[in-house]
């Protein structure tokens, strides 16, 4: 290679502690990206399994026994914190 090309891509490259910060700054941000997702996720699930069990407070004494939960049941399925 002649040396002006060799002098471009150096330039072009940039000192490889910069690179390697690039590189880290950009695994990290996939890192916190992911972890959001699954926060977000996370969340989504819980938010779900909340509005079932609300759901259950809305049924019928006939709905519920067809599901096999008694009004008592119901209730305290719908008191349970989210993590339950």
């Amino acid at each position: 290679m002649r040396p002006d090309h060799t002098a471009a891509a150096q330039c072009l490259a940039g000192p490889a502690p910069a690179r390697a910060s690039t590189i880290r700054t950009a695994t990290m941000r996939q890192s916190l990206g992911a972890q959001f997702n699954a926060a977000a996720r996370w969340i989504s699930r819980q938010m779900e399994r909340r509005r079932s069990r609300r759901a259950l407070l809305e049924m019928t004494d006939d709905q519920l026994k067809d599901i096999g939960l008694s009004r008592s049941e119901a209730y305290s399925e719908s008191l349970r914190r989210l993590w339950d």
